[in-house]
């Protein structure tokens, strides 16, 4: 009985150093969040998945690899009319029904691709929290799970899954403040190879569109203010144009955090304006209110309280009236 006894406590003694290197070298939540990132930028790979918003599910496909320090990246709509979008280097090119192809310069693709995969997450750290939410299976893999949870209520947050093995995100569900369902992305099938990098790369060969030059607007500062933002949202872009089919003119502000992001319009007021109205279709809600012979709308990926807060919190610079001289 001593000796089984003896035995049984050196045992737990030998497997108590073990665990306990076992957890010293587990990454923190904020490391495996900057492994995905890595993942996601630097590895060769292809994925089907689909993309499931409150009326609609999408399905496609995802190539992926960073050869010779250029990244190549091709995304095809499975479902529906024919879409895709190719990526070469700082170069997108966009094939959609309806439209002629066009190329335009960006590193990144507008389309129902994760923002998380290219999002700096030493700069999320300032305002999401990020925790460990355990493990679980998806896509056939074993998971670490994490929330990105905001450290206020003013957006939205992220609960992922993480591949053990590659980084790679499995499933990402987009919930609001209180916690429902807004939209999912989620893995069903992938493979990492380095044989989708040599594939990829024969997209040097292909004609692509021509890059669309953009006309340069001059920049002129806007008469009005948003007096509050979120936490972390900063503007990254702004400018005055006219709508194509009403020539109606219209003053505009884009504001992100890196991870969501909004714009503010202004534009003079007509009868058409309801008056306070609110349209929230899943992620996405516009706001509209009029103050005097403005109209403001804000619309982009926010709660509608955020969007109301402000909407509420424009306020218009005081033009000081042309002085023309008099000759005596």
């Amino acid at each position: 009985m001593k000796k089984t006894l003896v035995g049984a406590l050196a045992l737990v003694s030998l497997l108590l150093p073990l665990q306990a290197s076992a957890e010293a070298v587990k990454p923190s939540t904020e490391a495996l969040l900057h492994q995905m990132g890595q993942a996601s930028r630097d590895l060769s790979y292809e994925m089907s998945y689909i993309w499931v918003k409150k009326n609609s599910i999408d399905t496609l496909r995802y190539r992926h690899a960073l050869e010779n320090g250029q990244s190549y990246a091709h995304l095809l709509f499975l479902s529906g009319p024919p879409q895709e979008v190719i990526q070469r280097g700082d170069e997108v090119s966009y094939f959609e029904p309806g439209l002629d192809p066009f190329t335009i310069k960006s590193n990144k693709m507008v389309a129902p691709i994760l923002p998380l995969m290219k999002a700096n997450i030493d700069n999320l750290a300032h305002f999401y929290d990020f925790i460990a939410m355990g493990r679980a299976r998806e896509a056939g893999v074993a998971c670490d799970v994490v929330r990105i949870a905001p450290k206020d209520g003013n957006r939205y947050s992220y609960l992922l899954w993480i591949d053990q093995a590659t980084h790679l995100v499995m499933r990402a569900d987009l919930l609001d403040r209180d916690g429902d369902l807004l939209e999912q992305f989620r893995v069903v099938s992938f493979v990492v190879n380095p044989k989708v990098a040599e594939m990829l790369s024969k997209l040097d060969q292909v004609k692509l569109p021509a890059v669309v030059q953009l006309p340069q607007q001059p920049q002129k500062k806007l008469q009005w203010t948003v007096n509050w933002l979120p936490n972390g949202f900063t503007l990254i872009a702004g400018n005055r144009h006219r709508l194509l089919l009403t020539e109606r003119a219209v003053e505009s502000r884009m504001y992100s955090d890196g991870l969501f992001s909004f714009s503010v319009y202004v534009s003079d007021a007509d009868n058409f304006v309801g008056r306070g109205q609110l349209v929230r279709q899943g992620r996405r809600t516009l706001i509209t209110r009029v103050d005097g012979n403005k109209e403001i709308t804000v619309v982009g990926d926010i709660p509608p309280q955020t969007a109301r807060q402000i909407a509420e919190n424009v306020t218009f610079d005081k033009i000081k009236p042309e002085v023309t001289s008099t000759s005596k």
